[in-house]
C-alpha cells in the first residue's frame, strides 16, 4: 500500500467533490471512507487509475450518506453527475483547497487548524503542538470549525494571510521530520508566489528556501540533531540560499515589511556567515526587535533572548529570558544553553534534563539528554 500516493491524491479528490457542489465537511467524510476502502482493496486489487477509483468511491460514499440523511435527500439529484468511467483528469487542487478552508466564516486560528487537518494531513496532536495548546483543546477547535462550515458553499475563499500561516506551519512540521511535508509546502508557496505579487508571499518563500537549504546538515548519520553552530556548512545548498536571498532582497526593496520577510532576513544572516563565530548577531537582534514589534509573539521573544545572549553575552540573554513565561516550550532548553555559556554547568545540566522531559519529539529529547549527560560528566571531573 502506497500511503504517500493516497496522501498526494487526497486534495485532488476533495477538490473534485467540492466543485461538484458537496459541502466541505461531507466531502471530507466521503474521502476518508474512500481511503479506508482503498487500504482494504488496493493491496489485492490495485486500480489502473487511482485518482478515478478514489473519486468514484468517494462520490458513492457521499451518495449513500445523502440517501440515509433526510436533510440531505435533495443531493440525490446529483446522481446523474456521477463521474464517467475511465481515467480522471489529474488536477492539482491543493492550493485552491487551502484558500477554501480559510473561509470568512471561520476565525484565522480555526481556519488554519481545519486546513492542516483536512488538507495538510497533520494529526490533531501535531497541530496542537504547533499552536502550543493541549490536544483536547485543538480537537474541540477543529470540530467546531467543521460544524461551522458544514452546509456552507465555498464560494468565498479566505485571505492570503491565513493561507500563508497554514503553509508555514505545514513546512515546519515537514522540516521537523515528523511528516515529510516541507517540499510540498515549498511547491505550493511557489505556486502562490507566481499567482500573487505580494512581498509577504515572497518573504515566506525565501524563508522556506533558506531553512530548507540547511536540511541535509541538520542531522548526523545516526539521526541525531546537529545544532546550527555545529553544522557542516559545506553541506548547505548554496543554490537554494542564493535563490532565497535574491527573492528576499526584492521583497524588502518594496518597503512593506512583514513577519515572514523579517524571519527570512534572520535566516539569510545565518546563511551568509562562513562560520558560526562570524554570525552577525547584532543585526540578528535588530531583526528580532522588528519581529517583536510586528507580532509580539512569546516564541519570538524566546528566540530573541538567545540572540541577545550571543550578541551581548549570556547574562544579557538570561536577563531577557527572565522577562518571559517559564512555561513556554523550549524555555528550559534556552535557559540551559545560556547558563552553560555563563559557566554555570550544574544549572545548565539540570535545565537540559528538564528540557529533555518536555521535548516534543524523540530526536530533540535525545539531543537534550546527551547535553545534560555531557555537562554532568564535566562536573564530576
Amino acid at each position: 500500500m502506497d500511503e504517500t500516493l493516497l496522501r498526494n491524491l487526497t486534495p485532488s479528490v476533495l477538490g473534485i467533490l467540492v466543485r461538484r457542489g458537496i459541502d466541505f465537511a461531507a466531502a471530507e467524510d466521503a474521502v476518508q471512507d474512500a481511503l479506508v476502502e482503498a487500504v482494504r482493496v488496493w493491496p489485492v486489487d490495485p486500480p489502473r487509475d487511482p485518482l478515478g477509483w478514489l473519486t468514484t468511491v468517494a462520490w458513492r460514499r457521499f451518495l449513500d450518506a445523502a440517501r440515509a440523511d433526510a436533510a440531505r435527500r435533495r443531493r440525490e439529484d446529483l446522481v446523474d453527475e456521477e463521474p464517467a468511467p475511465g481515467p480522471a483528469p489529474c488536477v492539482d487542487d491543493t492550493l485552491a483547497l487551502y484558500f477554501l478552508c480559510a473561509h470568512p466564516s471561520l476565525t484565522a486560528s480555526s481556519a488554519v487548524a481545519l486546513t492542516l487537518r483536512a488538507v495538510g494531513g497533520l494529526t490533531t496532536r501535531q497541530i496542537a503542538h504547533a499552536y502550543l495548546v493541549p490536544e483536547a483543546t485543538m480537537a474541540q477547535r477543529i470540530s467546531r470549525a467543521e460544524r461551522t462550515v458544514s452546509g456552507l458553499r465555498f464560494d468565498r475563499p479566505g485571505d492570503v494571510a491565513t493561507v500563508l500561516r497554514v503553509l508555514y506551519l505545514v513546512f515546519n512540521e515537514g522540516y521537523s521530520g515528523d511528516v515529510d511535508l516541507a517540499a510540498e509546502a515549498i511547491r505550493l508557496t511557489r505556486q502562490l508566489a507566481a499567482a500573487i505579487d505580494h512581498p509577504e508571499v515572497a518573504g515566506l518563500l525565501a524563508l522556506m528556501l533558506l531553512h530548507h537549504a540547511r536540511r541535509a546538515a541538520r542531522t548526523a548519520p545516526d539521526g541525531s540533531l546537529v545544532p546550527l553552530a555545529e553544522q557542516d556548512r559545506s553541506r548547505w545548498d548554496t543554490r537554494l540560499i542564493a535563490e532565497g536571498v535574491e527573492i528576499l532582497q526584492a521583497a524588502l526593496a518594496r518597503d512593506q515589511l512583514g513577519e515572514f520577510q523579517a524571519q527570512a532576513a534572520i535566516a539569510a544572516l545565518h546563511a551568509d556567515a562562513p562560520t558560526a563565530a562570524e554570525t552577525d548577531w547584532v543585526q540578528i537582534v535588530e531583526w528580532y526587535d522588528e519581529l517583536v514589534r510586528l507580532t509580539d509573539n512569546p516564541v519570538v521573544r524566546l528566540n530573541r533572548a538567545v540572540a541577545v545572549g550571543e550578541a551581548d553575552g549570556p547574562r544579557a540573554g538570561l536577563m531577557a529570558l527572565a522577562a518571559l513565561d517559564d512555561t513556554l516550550p523550549r524555555y528550559a532548553a534556552v535557559a540551559a544553553y545560556l547558563h552553560e555559556r555563563d559557566g554555570d554547568l550544574a544549572t545548565a545540566a539540570r535545565r537540559y534534563a528538564e528540557a529533555a522531559r518536555q521535548a516534543p519529539n524523540l530526536a530533540e529529547r535525545d539531543h537534550l539528554t546527551r547535553q545534560a549527560a555531557r555537562l554532568n560528566a564535566l562536573g564530576r571531573r
